[in-house]
This record gives C-alpha cells, sequence and structure tokens, in this order.
C-alpha cells in the first residue's frame, strides 16, 4: 500500500527540478514511497539524473481509449458521482470552454490514474499547480474518498481561474509558493487556515558560494536561464543589451533554456547587432547549469507580465540558484519575485518590459564598487538559507501531509 501520491501535468519536465527536489525531501521526511501520476507526455527530450529515480513510481499518461474505458467503469460503478463530477467541469468553464474541453480530457485522464489509486491504497492526493493536475486530485477525491490538496505557484492562478473556488472548497488545504499567491487563494475564497505559504527551494549545501568580482575591463558573462516564452521577456534584455555604448557593450549573454521563441530571438539578436555577443545554449541538464553558473559572472531574469493574458512569473528557482552561489542578480518586479530579490539587498530590480531600465540596472551593477556586490551576495546567499532551503520546505511539506496518511 502506498498512501500519498503526487499528480503533476508531465513528467519529466526539464525546468520543473524544484517538483523532483521536493519529491525527494517529502519521501526523506516520511519514509516509505511515493506514487507520481503524470497527465501528459513529455515534450523534451532532457532528463535531469535526478528525475531518473522516479521514473520507477511513475503512472504515466494514457491513451485516449484507456481514458474512455476508464471512464465507463466509473460510470458503472458509481454513476452520479462520475456524472455530477463531469457536469461540476463543464458547469465550472462556461465561460471558458476550450479549458472546459481539455479538462474534461484531464477528467478521463485522471479516471484511469483513480482506478490505479484505488488499487494501491492511495490515501491522499497532492497536486502541482492549481489547473489540470489539482483537477485531477479533485477527481481522485471525488472517486475514491481520498482527501486531496495542491501547489498554486503563478500561471495557474495568475489566468483563468474558472475552477479554483472549487478546489479550495473541496481541498483539504493549499499551498501558494508565495504571499503574492496567498493574496489570490484568498481573494478566490481560500480559508486563512487552509492556506500554507511553502517556498519553491534549493539545497544551499549543494552550492558552492563564491561572490563573483566583476572583471574591471573585457567581457563580462552574464547567465540567463528561463524558457524561451514571452513572460520570460527576453526581448527586452536584447533590446537593453543593443546599448553600443560602455559599460553595457562589454556583456556577453549566455541564455539557457528550449522554448517556442528561439528562432525569433536569434533573429533578434543578429538584427541587433548581437551575435557575437549572444549565444543560445538550449536546453540544459542540472549538471550544464551547474557550470554555467560557475563560469558566470553575473545572473539575469526580465521577466514580464504578458499583456492581455496576465502571464508571469512565481518565484523562480533559477533566481535561487544563482544567489545561492554569489552571483550578483538583477531581476525585474513581478508577482513574487521581490520577496526573494530585495532590490538593493539580495539583488537589484528593473521595471518588466522596459529595456531602458535594464540598461540603467546593468549599469548601476558594473559601476558600483565591488563591497557593494559582495554585501549583496552574502546577504542574498543568507536570504536562501533562511526563506527558500529545500530542505525546510520538504519538512513543512511533510507536516502538512502527514495527519491524511
Amino acid at each position: 500500500m502506498t498512501p500519498l501520491a503526487y499528480v503533476v501535468s508531465r513528467f519529466p519536465h526539464v525546468t520543473e527540478t524544484f517538483i523532483v527536489r521536493e519529491l525527494d525531501g517529502v519521501r526523506a521526511e516520511l519514509g516509505g514511497d511515493i506514487e507520481l501520476f503524470s497527465l501528459f507526455p513529455p515534450v523534451d527530450p532532457t532528463v535531469h539524473p535526478a528525475a531518473e529515480r522516479w521514473e520507477a513510481r511513475l503512472h504515466p499518461s494514457v491513451r485516449m481509449h484507456a481514458a474512455a474505458a476508464a471512464l465507463a467503469w466509473w460510470l458503472g460503478r458509481r454513476p452520479v458521482r462520475t456524472m455530477s463530477s463531469a457536469l461540476a467541469i463543464m458547469r465550472e468553464h462556461a465561460r471558458a470552454p476550450r479549458k472546459g474541453l481539455r479538462s474534461l480530457v484531464a477528467f478521463a485522464i485522471a479516471c484511469a490514474h483513480a482506478r490505479e489509486a484505488r488499487n494501491l491504497g492511495t490515501r491522499h492526493v497532492h497536486a502541482h499547480y492549481a489547473t489540470y493536475p489539482a483537477l485531477a486530485g479533485w477527481t481522485l477525491h471525488r472517486l475514491n474518498g481520498t482527501t486531496f490538496s495542491f501547489t498554486a505557484h503563478a500561471h495557474d492562478i495568475y489566468l483563468d481561474t474558472s475552477f479554483l473556488r472549487r478546489l479550495l472548497h473541496d481541498a483539504a488545504f493549499a499551498v501558494p509558493i508565495s504571499g503574492f499567491g496567498r493574496g489570490i487563494l484568498e481573494a478566490h475564497g481560500g480559508r486563512p487556515e487552509q492556506l500554507h505559504t511553502v517556498h519553491c527551494g534549493v539545497d544551499p549545501g549543494r552550492y558552492a558560494f563564491t561572490p563573483r568580482t566583476l572583471p574591471a575591463d573585457g567581457p563580462v558573462r552574464v547567465l540567463c536561464v528561463a524558457s524561451l516564452q514571452p513572460y520570460k521577456g527576453h526581448r527586452y534584455l536584447l533590446q537593453a543589451l543593443a546599448h553600443q555604448g560602455p559599460p553595457i557593450d562589454r556583456i556577453h549573454l549566455e541564455l539557457a533554456g528550449r522554448g517556442e521563441l528561439r528562432e525569433e530571438l536569434e533573429a533578434l539578436a543578429v538584427d541587433l547587432g548581437l551575435g557575437h555577443r549572444v549565444t543560445f545554449l538550449g536546453p540544459q541538464t542540472e549538471p550544464e547549469i551547474a557550470a554555467a553558473l560557475a563560469r558566470a559572472d553575473a545572473f539575469v531574469l526580465p521577466s514580464i507580465v504578458v499583456p492581455g493574458t496576465g502571464f508571469t512569473e512565481g518565484i523562480p528557482v533559477s533566481l535561487m540558484e544563482a544567489m545561492a552561489v554569489g552571483l550578483p542578480v538583477i531581476a525585474t518586479r513581478v508577482a513574487g519575485v521581490p520577496e526573494l530579490v530585495v532590490d538593493g539587498e539580495t539583488g537589484l530590480l528593473a521595471e518588466p518590459g522596459a529595456p531602458e531600465s535594464l540598461q540603467a540596472t546593468f549599469t548601476r551593477l558594473l559601476e558600483e564598487p565591488a563591497a557593494a556586490k559582495a554585501e549583496r551576495a552574502h546577504a542574498a546567499r543568507a536570504k536562501v538559507e533562511r526563506e527558500f532551503d529545500v530542505r525546510e520546505s520538504a519538512r513543512r511539506m511533510a507536516a502538512l501531509l502527514r495527519p491524511y496518511l
């Protein structure tokens, strides 16, 4: 019998190392095994070494004929509960029909996972993201009577919130990863005693801390680790670097990540005359990211709020990693980022979507005394150790989960 299961959208997924770290930590705290259910097939061939050991516990997505068979099985076994659940999904998504259709697909897949969880003796399900994974957790709750909970990150509560009130009403508890996210959950009916802020984090012990001294002349190597998607703001970063005078022209940028904007950003870099100063690394494994962090002089993450959708960050783990190793960091004032990067104390903040603000912030970083950068580096490392240590986050998650097992 395996009493605890996690549900995710896809596994493995190259940008979600924080979930693997949490799984490792919670398993160490609680003992025993944890089952892992995935709703959709992976989209990236890159697999972090840390994720490989979870493949033995993985219940992958099922094909639609298997999902349909499972749905029929539940209709025969629990017809009222199954039909009322499907109708609730349709009703709650009446104003978002496309998401409603995809939610019904996730519901059918979750029906297949519910049969597996029933056979495994699962008592509690925790989902990462308040979209389809949380809906799957709710489905297992409805069909099997298991309790469920979910972690809310960013886009899953910033964009369409059609089903969020129902999830919060039925969940045993919910875990926002930032104070910013907690406020959104409270606005959608989350009860104060039900909400528990637990940061995603890193293990500081795995990161050698070496405060960086920027070279007095010559190239300054700046790293950005982020999927190549609109909300990461790469376009504005490249526009900021297009300034041809000192000190901005000293910056040489490495971009680690994959995404839909790869070709567009490569073309933009060439158009802006940055071809010799920007390197696209593509998707990177954890060891490769560690090597990139080690050779960098500074780190930047120019996130924005996407106009028209509101899509933006939670609190990016890549910033935690950069702060843990001693890199000066530049980020932007969006969502929960200022809870980690405190302007002038643990890093520097620019305005989102504003190349001129990024230029000014880079200039400040390059021209300020080394002592100021060193002071911030130590404060940044202390901030990560104090508030974003994955081991403490795992202990808090385990304490939340333990009463339901």
